[in-house]
């Protein structure tokens, strides 16, 4: 009975994942198309979509790892404003201290001292890797709402509202007679 409760965890957390790589393809993605638009303005190429790609399935990764060790899981009883600011805070220190690790291994496998790789990470300057880690904390927002509200309707019953077909018949406040 262990080995499928195991089976069906492992089974949704590649659920979890694929559709965290889904959201945040498209949302990193749409920031690429727009720096490409905005750089072709200025006959300036850029044609970075599989680093996109690449960071989307890395960061989803990321935050599948964190949501297993509860990182964010503090502030639960509280109006989901809370959980969800929280949350994201938590996930969006966490891609950035995953953001520097990974940097120190790239700069360590290719040769370079920390000093340097520090010193090729803060090249771009204060302004775009703070505008960088907003976009990323924006990314995380409406994604963390979502689960939040998810877990507070109880297993299943988001997604069942948003893929489910209703009934004709129901009656409410919004139904058109």
């Amino acid at each position: 009975m262990e080995k499928q409760g195991v089976r069906d965890r492992v089974i949704g957390e590649l659920k979890k994942t694929c559709l965290i790589f889904a959201y945040l393809t498209l949302f990193l993605g749409s920031f690429s198309i727009y720096r490409r638009m905005l750089l072709a303005e200025y006959r300036v190429s850029y044609f970075h979509y599989g680093y996109t790609i690449l960071e989307a399935l890395v960061l989803a990764k990321v935050i599948v790892f964190g949501s297993v060790l509860r990182i964010g899981e503090r502030y639960r009883d509280r109006p989901l404003i809370v959980p969800t600011l929280y949350k994201t805070l938590c996930f969006a220190i966490l891609l950035l201290a995953f953001s520097i690790l990974e940097h120190l291994l790239t700069g360590w496998w290719h040769g370079k001292t920390a000093a340097a790789t520090v010193q090729e990470v803060l090249e771009p300057g204060a302004w775009e890797i703070l505008s960088q880690v907003q976009v990323k904390f924006l990314a995380l927002l409406p994604l963390f709402a979502v689960w939040e509200v998810g877990r507070v309707l109880g297993d299943g019953k988001l997604f069942a509202l948003f893929f489910t077909r209703r009934a004709a018949t129901q009656v409410g406040p919004d139904s058109v007679t």
